[in-house]
């Protein structure tokens, strides 16, 4: 997969890309991510990309201009033109998911108060927020989604079966998880774990998971997780 990020901040993205499993799947060549910068197609000499709002109120608007120039700059023909933006649709496992299978993705971070919405009604596919809260910039969005979707592309997570086991994949959080040693500070390891019966093993994880969704987010909760609890 290859992704153009579209910034006023390209520095910003040193570093949380070149660690880890991130950095392992741009070494073997499942995804490859690139840097623009807006202000590289700004219409003044001094790179100013920005402007006061019409009709009054704080802040700043990234101009449609620079922005439109950016992405038609990096824009194939099966790009996906993604804003990231406190306006967006909630980021989610499914639409992780779903954007994984994308060949280009072009991520477009939101600077100041927004961007020109002629420049969003004219290229932009869709808009994402990853929560109800705003940020500086949508510098770390870009890189939230990128790393969540990330795991969704074939060959990224060394065990295949990791991503289908996470947390939202059927609509409820993961089951807690134990490693040695079996007792730590007079905590135990929860028995059924080392009694080897697979079957039991799945039905608590199962229960568990249901349980702390319904604590934590009853939002999440669906109704045909109302089975019987497991209890042991």
């Amino acid at each position: 997969m290859e992704i153009e990020i579209l910034s006023l901040f390209p520095e910003y993205f040193r570093g949380p890309f070149d660690v880890s499993m991130l950095r392992r799947a741009r070494d073997a060549g499942f995804l490859e991510i690139r840097h623009t910068d807006i202000r590289d197609f700004a219409e003044s000499k001094h790179g100013r990309v920005d402007d006061r709002p019409f009709g009054g109120g704080p802040g700043m608007v990234l101009q449609p201009g620079p922005v439109v120039r950016a992405i038609r700059s990096v824009r194939k023909e099966r790009s996906r033109v993604i804003y990231l933006s406190p306006q967006g649709a909630l980021l989610t496992a499914a639409k992780c998911q779903e954007l994984s299978l994308s060949e280009h993705l072009i991520l477009l971070c939101g600077h100041y108060e927004g961007i020109d919405e002629r420049a969003i009604e004219m290229e932009v596919d869709e808009e994402i927020s990853i929560g109800d809260y705003v940020l500086t910039s949508g510098c770390a969005p870009a890189i939230v989604l990128i790393d969540a979707m990330a795991r969704f592309i074939p060959g990224v997570i060394g065990h295949p079966d990791a991503v289908s086991e996470d947390s939202f994949q059927e609509g409820i959080f993961d089951s807690p998880h134990y490693t040695r040693p079996e007792n730590f500070e007079g905590k135990e390891v929860p028995s059924v774990l080392l009694g080897g019966n697979h079957a039991e093993i799945r039905k608590w994880r199962k229960a568990q998971a249901i349980e702390k969704t319904r604590r934590v987010r009853p939002d999440l909760f669906l109704g045909e997780h109302c089975e019987p609890l497991y209890v042991h």
